[in-house]
């Protein structure tokens, strides 16, 4: 009788192994939240952008990574922009979390937070929590950061804020020497937004008498002008 060799005993054994292993992946793996959003492609264009977000919002909460959460406050701003995610973010508070952002220290944090309440700022809702927050104050403050970005955001989400109750508080002698300050300026961004400002939000009385108030005066309320 013909004795069998090592590779003949082998090669069926090695196919069964493997087999069972390739089995095994899909009988025993269990799969995470995380690897279910991945298999359905999850994303805010699917039916269930509340869960969506709130992943997002637990992961910013969760980790201790810096670069993590920039990652999660760039992706909130952005869906921010889509009316559709409006509702879902204000029963996240993501509003708040927006708020809580703009007295980090972390640019980033600043830049992203205050370009996601510049979306979320036109919505009424959203509006009034903002205003009933003391975000006109937390604001303005962003004024004066050397980031552009974040500063063109800060004056959009200020015109934004603007209605009847509010308008004196966004007027003020300070504000309005600042954007006096910003329409000098040479970016044509900054330039025509602070114009804009001027124009739309205050009277001409109003520009005229922060206009006496600068003279003499180098810098507005002492706001130097953003870095590009």
């Amino acid at each position: 009788m013909k004795k069998k060799t090592t590779n003949e005993n082998t090669l069926p054994d090695l196919f069964v192994f493997f087999f069972l292993i390739f089995i095994g992946t899909f009988v025993f793996k269990k799969d995470t939240k995380r690897d279910r959003m991945m298999k359905r492609n999850f994303s805010p264009e699917t039916s269930d952008r509340f869960e969506y977000l709130q992943a997002l919002v637990t992961e910013f909460q969760d980790t201790d990574s810096e670069e993590a959460k920039e990652q999660v406050l760039a992706n909130l701003a952005n869906f921010a922009y889509d009316p559709k995610n409006t509702e879902y973010l204000r029963q996240l508070q993501v509003t708040d979390l927006f708020l809580d952002m703009l007295t980090e220290k972390n640019e980033n944090f600043i830049e992203f937070g205050m370009g996601g309440l510049c979306n979320l700022s036109m919505d009424p809702d959203c509006r009034d929590l903002i205003l009933d927050s003391d975000g006109i104050s937390l604001i303005t403050n962003c004024l004066s950061n050397q980031r552009e970005e974040t500063v063109l955001s800060a004056i959009t989400t200020l015109m934004n804020l603007v209605t009847p109750a509010s308008r004196s508080q966004l007027t003020e002698p300070g504000i309005l020497q600042c954007m006096l300050r910003f329409s000098l300026a040479e970016s044509p961004r900054l330039h025509n937004l602070a114009a804009v400002f001027l124009q739309d939000c205050c009277t001409e009385d109003q520009v005229r008498q922060a206009q006496q108030q600068m003279q003499g005066q180098q810098m507005a309320v002492g706001i130097p002008l953003p870095k590009d």
